[in-house]
């Protein structure tokens, strides 16, 4: 048995907020209390001054496996998400094959039994990530997956979209779309507006967003499914998505944490390492992003882990590839740009990184009680530390935060009863 001492227990699930101790036996929260110390347990951890929330859960990782497994690949990623606190993660279908048949399916759900977190995957919406035809997506459900995206491909067919969001619907699973309309991108990376213009560059304006947010807000309404509108980067998204909720309409947000966390400007001072898709947008983007996320508008903080070598990244800023690294550094960015801010509390925070998601997917996670899944993780929120890249898990290290200061520490990742990392020596169990 395992008996974490003195933490402050955060489960968010029921609100609780109070310094406990955890019974850990096997893969399961034998007791929650207050327990002496004596010969019983093989390990005690001292939790005091930390805190113990549930394992973190990313609804939005890229692990490039199948296809491109040069930049991560199952098993790097997997370490990635035991560093940065994570114990489920869920896999987008864009990978090379992309997830929209069988076998490609059953490749991904193989690797992934093998690890020792909790790693589901997305299928794709349509063949080929296409306009033209819808997968199967009730026998891809069967087989495993646990919703659809085809991530950065979005459907322009309106009819497709219906068709898709009402059988995901009679499926009783959702939809997770990126809002990005190709007739008025010209440089996906960067944001249209002032940026943009001082480098030279067409980019990709708040529109490209916003109109596809309010098409599939209103096609939510008509349908009756559960849609997500991941990564939103625009200010006028964010109010689009609070009048569709106030209209009745089954639609979440999610937010990665560079979105919160940077504008624009980013892109002058770290060039291709703030390429992402969408772009970083304004101050007043991202002041309207914290209020969705104060006012519950926004729903999920998701990653976006999205890895890419030094080489691919190490080149002019149209060459480059979109996207960065997210995963290692995800629960100290909220703790440093929102909680240490006055924007959330920690129980807040940790609602949008456990409970939140685990409910859009319909899993078994994201909260702790006796009897549950011993999957843990425990954090130092005042212990500050430099994002450093070396010190990256991932096998890519393009991330706009290196050489940042960060408060929230992880101490330690526990899934399925198991310490899989322990900063306490400086080692990795796993």
């Amino acid at each position: 048995m395992i008996l974490i001492k003195d933490g402050r227990l955060i489960d968010p699930k029921t609100n609780l907020d109070e310094i406990r101790d955890v019974v850990i036996d096997g893969g399961i929260i034998k007791n929650i209390g207050k327990f002496h110390v004596d010969d019983s347990y093989e390990k005690v951890i001292n939790a005091k001054g930390k805190i113990v929330a549930p394992g973190l859960i990313d609804t939005h990782v890229h692990f490039r496996d199948p296809g491109a497994t040069y930049k991560e690949d199952m098993e790097s990623g997997e370490q990635a998400a035991i560093h940065g606190g994570f114990t489920t993660v869920i896999c987008r279908a864009n990978t090379n094959p992309i997830v929209d048949n069988p076998e490609t399916l059953k490749y991904v759900l193989d690797k992934a039994s093998h690890g020792k977190i909790h790693i589901y995957t997305t299928a794709a919406i349509t063949k080929g990530l296409g306009n033209e035809e819808l997968t199967n997506m009730e026998e891809l459900i069967h087989l495993g997956a646990i919703g659809f995206s085809n991530d950065a491909a979005a459907i322009m067919n309106e009819q497709l979209m219906i068709d898709a969001m009402k059988e995901a619907d009679r499926l009783n699973v959702p939809i997770t779309v990126h809002e990005k309309n190709p007739h008025f991108v010209y440089n996906a990376g960067i944001n249209e507006g002032a940026i943009s213009k001082q480098l030279n560059l067409k980019g990709s304006p708040n529109v490209a967003e916003d109109i596809l947010v309010a098409r599939d807000c209103m096609l939510a309404l008509y349908t009756g499914a559960t849609v997500t509108i991941q990564h939103i980067s625009s200010g006028n998204s964010v109010r689009i998505i609070r009048m569709a909720k106030d209209m009745g309409a089954h639609v979440l947000a999610e937010v990665t944490p560079h979105h919160f966390s940077l504008t624009e400007d980013a892109v002058l001072t770290c060039g291709t390492m703030a390429k992402m898709d969408p772009p970083l947008r304004t101050k007043k983007d991202r002041f309207e992003i914290i209020e969705g996320l104060k006012d519950g508008t926004i729903e999920i903080i998701a990653s976006d882990h999205a890895p890419h070598t030094d080489e691919e990244k190490n080149t002019t800023f149209d060459k480059a590839p979109l996207g960065v690294i997210g995963l290692e550094t995800s629960l100290a960015l909220g703790v440093t740009n929102l909680v240490r801010r006055g924007h959330l509390s920690m129980l807040g925070l940790l609602e949008k990184m456990t409970v939140n998601p685990a409910r859009l997917y319909h899993l078994d996670a994201g909260y702790i009680c006796e009897g549950g899944r011993a999957d843990l993780v425990i954090f130092d929120e005042s212990e500050c530390f430099t994002v450093e890249k070396e010190k990256f898990a991932s096998k890519s290290s393009n991330s706009p935060f290196i050489g940042q200061k960060l408060y929230g520490k992880i101490k330690y990742t526990i899934c399925n009863g198991e310490i899989l990392y322990s900063d306490s020596d400086g080692q990795n169990p796993a």
